[in-house]
């Protein structure tokens, strides 16, 4: 019998996380056959997920109408149902956190995008939310804004651990890894051991291209379709191993410190005319995460190609970011508008996803 294609991602170092989070999946034992069959590592979730996985069941009815019974608050309902929900997964993934020693099993739960721009109400809720899933292997999502750079910082200083959100720009990760050094730095000074706390950077790809894509016609340079989020993030995974050396990181991971691991998110092609795999295949490699959404893994576990891709063709990515910016695009100008784009991306979702629960509020009374 042929090996699970998905699982020999692993094989060269890099873990498979889902990017979709249902009671569904949870209750239907779905999550844990992707578990055992596919050898998936770890979920993460976001507003846009609870938004359908809410609006398209009457899985929640019965909670939401619990929930309205304490509290009027919308938002409360919403995390209250959400902490449910990453709780039972988080207790599936418990083996392979322990098998790992930590290093995979984890499940993201995001703070309120509404927040995306408030350093001080975001690392308030990050805390809350660590509280109340009260779990080791939750992660806790926050957007690699700049106000929320510091308030990673304090997260991690904290020793909560953070899966930093919405990335696109090579400058704007640098400064999340100061930021979770510097964390690791802060809680090792208040007397506190570090082994214990994960994180990640997630690097948004494929919006990338949809972005850069049409401009490239404009400028004459078709040949670099499908290829400026690659070479990104072959530059970014240059950083990572550039940061998570020397004399500084030596001294945290002498005191069983981690590397804050890239993760790939965006992976899914949305462009019909990339291969589906295209964004999976492209960035296999050791110590870094891709979280794929369930009809990727699908797609993958049918016919994608397990190799070793992260660090081959190093040379042409920094020729392609070369060509970019020589044919007047500014790379930097697009991360940007990514990531201002981002956060409404998020907030519309969360506002649909409130409105849906006080829709079922009003139907479940």
């Amino acid at each position: 019998m042929e090996a699970n294609r998905v699982k020999q991602i692993h094989s060269f170092g890099q873990s498979i996380w889902l990017d979709f989070i249902a009671r569904s999946i949870i209750n239907s034992g779905e999550l844990k056959q992707l578990i055992d069959v596919d050898g998936i590592r770890g979920v993460t979730s976001n507003p846009a997920i609870f938004e359908k996985a809410i609006t398209s069941s009457s899985d929640y009815d019965d909670d939401i109408r619990e929930l309205s019974e304490k509290s009027e608050d919308n938002e409360e309902i919403f995390f209250g149902l959400a902490i449910s929900d990453i709780q039972k997964a988080t207790d599936l993934f418990k083996g392979v956190y322990e098998e790992s020693n930590g290093e995979d099993g984890y499940v993201s739960l995001e703070v309120s995008p509404f927040l995306a721009l408030d350093t001080e109400k975001t690392a308030s809720q990050a805390a809350d939310l660590w509280k109340k899933v009260d779990r080791k292997n939750v992660m806790i999502k926050i957007p690699g804004t700049k106000p929320g750079l510091e308030a990673i910082r304090r997260s991690i200083a904290k020793g909560i651990n953070i899966n930093v959100t919405l990335l696109f720009g090579l400058p704007r990760y640098e400064e999340v890894t100061e930021a979770y050094i510097s964390g690791l730095e802060d809680h090792l000074a208040a007397g506190h051991s570090i082994g214990h706390i994960s994180s990640v950077a997630s690097f948004f790809l494929s919006r990338i291209d949809v972005m850069v894509d049409p401009m490239l016609d404009e400028k004459g340079a078709p040949e670099l379709k499908g290829e400026v989020a690659i070479a990104s993030a072959k530059k970014a995974y240059e950083i990572y191993k550039r940061v998570f050396s020397g004399p500084r990181w030596e001294k945290l991971a002498a005191q069983g410190a981690k590397p804050q691991r890239l993760l790939w998110a965006s992976t899914s092609s949305k462009n019909p005319a990339f291969k589906d795999t295209k964004y999976v295949e492209a960035l296999i490699g050791p110590e870094t995460v891709d979280t794929v959404p369930l009809e990727t893994v699908e797609a993958f576990r049918d016919h994608g190609i397990a190799e070793n891709t992260l660090e081959t063709g190093l040379a042409e990515a920094t020729a392609v970011l070369d060509k970019l910016k020589s044919v007047g695009i500014n790379i930097d100008e697009i991360t940007q508008k990514l990531e201002d784009e981002g956060i409404d991306k998020f907030n519309k979702p969360f506002e649909k996803l409130l409105q849906a629960i006080e829709d079922q509020k009003a139907k479940v009374k």
